[in-house]
């Protein structure tokens, strides 16, 4: 689909100059992720290299930390809440496919949105899975 990788594009040439930016102030990378994520609390900041499929289905609450080398595969919403800190090489995954060979086949893919609360802490390499909820729910 055209659309969508027309924003696989866009996507990528923000990482781009995001993940060029780690020398440059804060102020300057929280901007950055201003510009393309869905949503970014005040004082939330992901340390580069960060990577997304979109990045426009990530919201951050305030005083969100995301370590180097996190990986967000945001086909869908992933919401992080205030004062959560995850650590590095962390993955959140919202992509799945069919179990059944046939109907994978097809090419049919969908996906699960992922909800982290207030307060969590997520270990390095943790890996988390198409449509969990970790914490307390933020609604």
């Amino acid at each position: 689909m055209p659309e969508i990788q027309a924003d696989q594009a866009a996507a990528r040439a923000w990482m781009t100059r995001f993940n060029g930016a780690m020398d440059m102030p804060l102020d300057e990378r929280y901007r950055l992720l201003q510009e393309w994520l869905a949503a970014v609390g005040v004082d939330s900041m992901i340390r580069p290299p960060f990577h997304c499929d979109y990045g426009y289905n990530i919201s951050l609450g305030k005083g969100v930390f995301l370590n180097y080398n996190c990986i967000v595969l945001d086909v869908v919403s992933v919401e992080i809440g205030d004062m959560t800190q995850i650590a590095m090489s962390m993955q959140i995954l919202t992509a799945d496919h069919p179990c059944d060979p046939a109907v994978r086949a097809t090419g049919k893919e969908f996906g699960w949105p992922v909800r982290i609360g207030r307060n969590v802490w997520i270990g390095a390499g943790a890996i988390i899975l198409p449509g969990m909820t970790i914490g307390e729910t933020m609604h």
